[in-house]
């Protein structure tokens, strides 16, 4: 086993706490998807569903939340990252003892972003796939739309985009403010500005279509001109693009800091006790 290989499974026994949370809330996720697609939807088209005061509400509103909740899970990612994952390392001198002991700053940044990262990506590659056919599956039966903001990101790799940019930019502030309860707000109010600036220009970043709309639902540009539904993957992964261009100079930035925090960083020493 390489250095680097046993550095990342050292990080991801540390924080298996958060790995198992993370797993539990993925897999709790593709499950219900899976129950309200297989179960909820087919009871509600029986003929007796409306006698027995069940409606669609009881579909597609949890189908909802599920995407609320996996897209700005965001959210968690950079509070996390921000605090535990790097903040409250550096605030302890962890960081700095390891420094000390053989492991370069470099490589110990890079097995800090690595463990995660690879989770994020394992839990978006179940997920994605799964919200997909699940949101497709009884169309007629929810309220909501491909224009919804939880929607859009959900169907598509932009959801994990985001969950990585939250990590790169909960590091980032850590290794900025040093302090992990401080970082870990900051983090989540960057994320949070970021989130809301790239979504008030989202119809911006494809040309739209002139005319009027027919049949599916569209998203509104100005009062002659809209994105038809084909243009969600053209929108999508422009998007997608914009977060993962904000992740790279994100972890760029950290990078480039591990020379002053390695200088900054005070190491924490035993207490001597006094004697009785």
């Amino acid at each position: 086993m390489s250095a680097f290989t046993a550095q990342l499974a050292a990080v991801l026994r540390l924080h298996r706490a958060a790995l198992i949370v993370w797993t539990v809330f993925v897999a709790g996720c593709v499950g219900y998807l899976v129950w309200l697609t297989e179960v909820t939807a087919p009871a509600l088209r029986e003929p007796l569903a409306g006698a027995l005061g069940l409606d669609y509400l009881e579909y597609s509103s949890p189908m909802g939340w599920v995407s609320t909740f996996m897209y700005y899970g965001f959210w968690a990612v950079a509070a996390w990252s921000a605090a535990a994952l790097v903040g409250r390392e550096l605030e302890s001198g962890t960081a700095r003892l390891a420094w000390t002991q053989g492991v370069t700053p470099v490589r110990w940044l890079a097995t800090k972003l690595a463990a995660p990262a690879l989770v994020l990506l394992a839990g978006g590659a179940v997920f994605v796939p799964v919200y997909r056919w699940a949101w497709s599956a009884h169309r007629e039966m929810m309220g909501d739309d491909w224009t919804f903001a939880d929607v859009f990101a959900a169907r598509g790799p932009l959801v994990v985009a985001y969950a990585l940019c939250a990590l790169a930019v909960g590091t980032l502030t850590a290794l900025l403010v040093r302090r992990a309860l401080p970082a870990s707000a900051i983090a989540v109010a960057v994320m949070i500005v970021l989130n809301r600036y790239v979504e008030k220009y989202r119809e911006d970043y494809w040309p739209p279509t002139t005319g009027t709309p027919h049949g599916a639902p569209v998203m509104r540009v100005d009062s002659a001109s809209y994105h038809p539904q084909s243009h969600y993957w053209p929108l999508h992964l422009v998007e997608t693009g914009i977060i993962l261009t904000a992740t790279t100079l994100a972890t760029a930035a950290a990078f480039l800091l591990l020379g002053p925090a390695r200088r900054t960083v005070p190491a924490r020493t035993p207490r001597q006790e006094s004697p009785a």
